[in-house]
């Protein structure tokens, strides 16, 4: 008869004999998986803020027309026709990437999408050495040659900054625009009491000077950067941190960050003559508003824009007042009936590229485009 095999029993790590044991290994294992969860915070880190992550305009297009400012972006549907949309994006330290931010959600998508077919877009270059004594006459040139290539008559959909540009452009050919909209555009840059009106009335130009020289002519993206964060220190140099290590493991959040921080964190840099034109003429001395700004040879005057006109703005907007954007409805010349205004939840960005506005409120403004050219 055999011998029975041993039979050897596996320790009870469940008495307290062994339980210093079962501590111990759990903790080995947990300090190699904060070990681990640390490295990845930190390459994310790194990747989100050493610009290795270069903004791209997320929608295929072509490029129409390539200047010295910008490259002119053709969205067109194949055998699109009647009057061109030309979208103009913001030329303030961010890409024309807030209008194309992301696949389901973009500005230039929702737009097509929506029955504007014939589409365009501003993508405004990075300012180099030699762009440093540009003035705003130069970029208005520019944006002139686009709409004369696109036929001479378009319909105008400005954002933020690109709006007063759209509305000087508007201003002094009143012809070559069919419609206008303006989406947090400062037009009354005195109207309202935001932060930044309190700041640009409080700097002194030789701060924005001071800036341009330590630029070496250029006003850099990165200063620009550093001071849009210092509006909400809390939320750029502690929450997002915060935020970022407690979703390291989530890869939609990580996708969905990692597409605004490719916008964010990737700024323009802007020709000093063209900014200390812009802080002077428009922010400190309202010129535009006023009816006192030259442009292209001609003293501007918003009342020779007659064409339907749509004011969107946003009711928690720090960047742009609301003020700012509907005191264009007194400015502009175009009679009441044909002026659309709207105001949506949230802030300055979230009206270009915040997913509820782009759903509920852009097919609204691209149906009443498409209706102006019926």
């Amino acid at each position: 008869m055999s011998t029975p095999a041993p039979v050897t029993l596996a320790p009870n790590i469940s008495t307290a004999f062994f339980w210093p044991v079962q501590l111990a290994t759990s903790m080995a294992e947990q300090g190699m998986e904060l070990l681990a969860r640390n490295v990845k915070f930190a390459d994310e880190e790194l990747r989100l803020h050493d610009g290795s992550i270069k903004p791209r305009l997320a929608t295929a297009h072509s490029v129409h027309l390539k200047l010295r400012t910008l490259d002119l972006c053709d969205y067109s549907a194949p055998g699109a026709k009647g009057v061109p949309t030309l979208v103009n994006a913001p030329y303030a330290g961010h890409t024309s990437m807030i209008a194309d931010y992301h696949e389901g959600q973009s500005l230039m998508q929702t737009l097509k999408s929506n029955g504007v077919e014939h589409l365009f877009l501003t993508d405004w270059h990075s300012a180099t050495a030699d762009m440093k004594d540009l003035e705003v006459d130069q970029y208005l040139g520019d944006f002139l040659a686009c709409v004369d290539d696109l036929g001479g008559r378009v319909n105008l959909v400005g954002l933020c900054q690109g709006g007063w540009m759209a509305a000087m452009l508007a201003a002094r050919f009143p012809d070559k625009v069919a419609s206008l909209v303006l989406a947090g555009s400062p037009i009354d840059t005195h109207a309202g009491n935001g932060p930044l009106v309190k700041m640009v009335k409080e700097s002194p130009m030789s701060f924005y000077a001071d800036l341009v020289a330590s630029g070496g002519g250029l006003i850099l993206g990165k200063y620009m950067l550093a001071g849009w964060k210092n509006m909400h220190p809390e939320q750029h140099y502690v929450q997002d941190h915060i935020d970022l290590y407690e979703h390291i493991d989530d890869p939609v959040w990580l996708s969905k960050t990692e597409a605004f921080e490719r916008w964010y964190e990737n700024p323009l840099d802007l020709p000093g003559r063209w900014y200390l034109q812009v802080i002077d003429q428009l922010f400190k001395q309202n010129l535009l508003a006023r009816g006192k700004y030259v442009a292209l040879g001609r003293t501007l005057k918003l009342k020779d824009i007659t064409c339907p006109l749509y004011l969107l703005a946003g009711e928690r907007d720090d960047i742009t007042d609301h003020e700012q954007v509907f005191a264009a409805e007194e400015l502009c010349g175009t009679p009441k009936n044909q002026i659309e205004k709207r105001m949506v939840p949230g802030g300055h960005v979230g009206l270009f590229m915040g997913g509820r506005t782009l759903k509920e409120t852009w097919p609204e403004i691209a149906a009443w485009i498409v209706k102006q050219a019926d």
